[in-house]
């Protein structure tokens, strides 16, 4: 049996996560997606699960895409901010139940070291998020993600700029 779609434009938003690591540098973790051939990077992120805080889910979702707790919240953006995938990617990821994702961005201080980054995956049936992965400039990050994240990261690179410097 089919399910039938509810049309593009009457699809809710999925409630996500984002997460901007920045190291001792100033730099930040981007992955490139296991799935992406065209080699674009990006940063964790992640649904959030029912009874699950925002700042739980960043969390979580942090260990389960870059395999390491080795981090602290050290800022977070207090609204929404959201993007559409194009439609026909929307019809083939979450059963096309969404039009794309609001998400809750969450600053955090790496504490670890480069051996605390394991990207295999962890957590019950979860599979490897990033083929490969590397510390970036924070405001360049935008012109390499895929191009319907790239209003996100703009965004997150205005407010999260403070973070984007040598910790003390």
């Amino acid at each position: 049996m089919t399910r039938k779609l509810l049309p593009y434009d009457r699809r809710p938003y999925r409630d996500c996560v984002g997460c901007a690591l920045f190291d001792r540098r100033g730099l930040v973790f981007a992955g490139k997606r296991v799935d992406d051939d065209g080699g674009h990077w990006q940063m964790p992120q992640g649904g959030i699960d029912k009874g699950e805080t925002p700042r739980a889910a960043a969390l979580r979702e942090l260990h389960e895409e870059v395999g390491t707790d080795r981090a602290e919240v050290i800022g977070e953006i207090d609204r929404w901010l959201g993007y559409d995938l194009p439609p026909d990617i929307a019809d083939r990821v979450w059963g096309g139940r969404y039009r794309g994702q609001r998400q809750r961005w969450f600053a955090l201080r790496f504490t670890g070291n480069d051996r605390d980054i394991v990207l295999h995956g962890s957590g019950p049936n979860h599979h490897p998020e990033f083929a490969e992965w590397r510390w970036m400039k924070l405001g360049a990050l935008a012109a390499a993600a895929i191009a319907f994240k790239r209003d996100i990261y703009v965004q997150v690179a205005a407010d999260f700029a403070r973070f984007a410097k040598p910790a003390r």
